[in-house]
């Protein structure tokens, strides 16, 4: 089994309980060219986002039986491909769902009320008196929320809402049941209506062809020049460019962004700005959701070599839940 990057080491110890381990035990990540080497002849690939299996990469994995993501997500993988293969490919879904919805919540409540700002402020030791207005921003509690993709991480942050007693909208592709919309005091409304009463967006939705780009120039110009944009989906759900452009022209007012398009480069002008609380990446990243998550990683792995079915199956379709017995 290939392990392409550092995890938490008593998900190695297991591994290594369980099957012959080539582990690599860097935060650097594989070359294409060593990643196809080191796979070549293994059974298993415990991976990472940052791990781009491609259509091309996939096709020269001969032997290989699962594909193994230690994430939420599994846009790093050509799935379509590895279904063809035969290759199992898993994720680690459910386990970061509240710790994500947490951060996304922190990113919303640091830009509404600049607290970026007022920490540098501080530091910089510009604070020399109080004033009325010194830094102000904007109030949560009782504001309009307007969440793209109400998954389970769309309804964590919905749920946190509730308790800032905020009217909350949503857009998906299609409605969750009554019973949740109830439950959440959720509003189904169309992307337009949306964008138009919120005063804050924030954005949950898997990355999909149908979801490049959801957030561009159009969609801030129709969001209220008060609100606020939290993205901690993934980078390429929003346009970048637009963003920054919206922000620097006040066309919205600000940003909490976690996940960028070309990671881990971020747009020059988002550097630049004061309105944009930015971070690398780490809305799943708290010590218990990130053991978790490489626990419950190499877990799916071993129950494939081990003519399990793993729970945590992305292409279903390999191995269909009634099926029964070893590996099809």
């Amino acid at each position: 089994m290939l392990v392409t990057k550092r995890i938490y080491p008593e998900a190695v110890e297991f591994l290594r309980d369980h099957a012959d381990v080539d582990y690599a035990d860097s935060d650097d990540g594989l070359p294409p060219a060593e990643l196809l080497s080191r796979a070549r002849g293994t059974q298993a690939v415990v991976c990472q986002l940052t791990d781009k299996f491609s259509a091309q990469v996939i096709e020269q994995l001969e032997g290989v039986r699962v594909l193994a993501n230690v994430a939420g997500g599994f846009d790093n993988i050509e799935i379509p491909t590895a279904t063809r293969k035969g290759i199992f490919v898993t994720n680690t879904p459910d386990v970061l769902t509240e710790t994500t919805a947490d951060f996304a919540f922190a990113l919303l409540m640091a830009a509404a009320r600049r607290v970026v700002e007022a920490h540098a402020f501080v530091h910089s030791g510009e604070w020399r008196r109080w004033t009325i207005d010194l830094l102000v921003g904007q109030d949560i509690h009782g504001k309009t929320l307007g969440i793209f993709g109400m998954g389970r991480i769309g309804q964590a942050v919905a749920r946190r809402a509730r308790g800032f007693s905020m009217r909350i909208l949503y857009h998906d592709l299609q409605p969750v049941s009554a019973m949740v919309e109830r439950e959440l005091g959720l509003e189904f409304v169309p992307k337009e209506k949306l964008l138009a009463e919120s005063d804050f967006v924030s954005i949950h939705v898997p990355l999909l062809p149908e979801t490049m780009r959801l957030i561009g120039a159009a969609e801030l110009r129709q969001m209220k020049p008060t609100a606020i944009l939290v993205n901690t989906a993934r980078g390429p759900v929003v346009d970048e460019a637009a963003v920054a452009e919206a922000l620097r022209a006040g066309i919205i007012a600000s940003a909490g962004l976690d996940v960028f398009e070309r990671e881990p480069e971020v747009h020059p002008l988002l550097l630049e700005l004061k309105n944009v609380v930015l971070a690398p990446h780490i809305a799943s990243a708290s010590v218990d959701t990130r053991r978790r998550m490489s626990m419950m990683a190499v877990s799916n792995a071993v129950a494939i070599l081990e003519g399990r079915r793993p729970p945590n199956l992305v292409n279903t379709e390999l191995w269909p839940d009634q099926a029964v017995g070893p590996v099809p």
